[in-house]
């Protein structure tokens, strides 16, 4: 993997973070919480309505996630454009750990709640992002 190609890739690590925080800002209005309700039930399989969305608390903590996902995927979009080049090898680690540890803590607390199909999904989400960042990029022939 050349490095060209994984600095490509963390514009898609980024695009996959990202994609995420519209749909928790959404959640965060009643009007526009469809989209979250679908989202949850999703990862929460079956396809039952549950858990149920809804409570003033759980639309708080969309906003916040909404804000979070946005910040992390712009921060990744910027470290592939601004440091990168000078650094390659520390961008990669930073991002891939980054993943790892949401991947982690994120399946961790979906077991204990009782939504553990999510890990399932996790684990696609950490292989899309994760993608050929999973190990150093190949330096060119001197």
């Amino acid at each position: 993997m050349t490095r060209d190609f994984q600095k490509f890739w963390l514009r898609i690590t980024a695009l996959v973070i990202g994609s995420f925080a519209p749909v928790m800002f959404l959640g965060s209005m009643v009007a526009t919480s469809a989209p979250l309700q679908f989202t949850l039930d999703l990862l929460g399989l079956p396809l039952d309505g549950l858990p149920v969305y809804g409570t003033d608390a759980s639309r708080f903590l969309a906003a916040i996630m909404g804000g979070l996902l946005l910040g992390w995927a712009t921060t990744i979009w910027c470290l592939q454009a601004w440091v990168f080049d000078a650094a390659p090898e520390g961008v990669r680690r930073a991002v891939v750990t980054g993943l790892c540890l949401w991947f982690v803590l994120d399946s961790a607390g979906s077991v204990v709640s009782g939504q553990a199909s999510n890990v399932v999904f996790n684990i696609g989400i950490l292989a899309v992002a994760v993608g050929p960042l999973y190990r150093p990029a190949q330096t060119p022939a001197a």
